[in-house]
């Protein structure tokens, strides 16, 4: 299910912000038992998109988010985000 989980997160981040790189790294494992993650996975993203050119970080992860709104408190539990331009990685 996992390796699902990261391939619908790669594809929703792809289709929404057209990356030029963009790592998945599922981190559930690290969080075994932990009571309120409700079956959602723990999930780390680095990603670098022209679309975070002159945007704050707040914006970034938004952007990030709106990405995978749907997913998130079911699929996803909790996710680490990086978000770069490509000037800046």
């Amino acid at each position: 299910m996992t390796a699902e989980r990261v391939e619908m997160i790669r594809q929703r981040l792809t289709d929404a912000l057209q990356p030029e790189s963009l790592d998945i790294e599922d981190d559930s494992a690290s969080h075994a038992g932990h009571a309120s993650a409700g079956g959602g996975g723990h999930f780390n993203v680095i990603i670098v998109s022209d679309r975070f050119t002159d945007l704050n970080l707040i914006k970034r992860h938004r952007l990030v988010y709106e990405a995978v709104d749907d997913m998130m408190n079911t699929e996803i539990h909790a996710l680490s985000i990086k978000a770069y331009s490509p000037g800046e990685f």
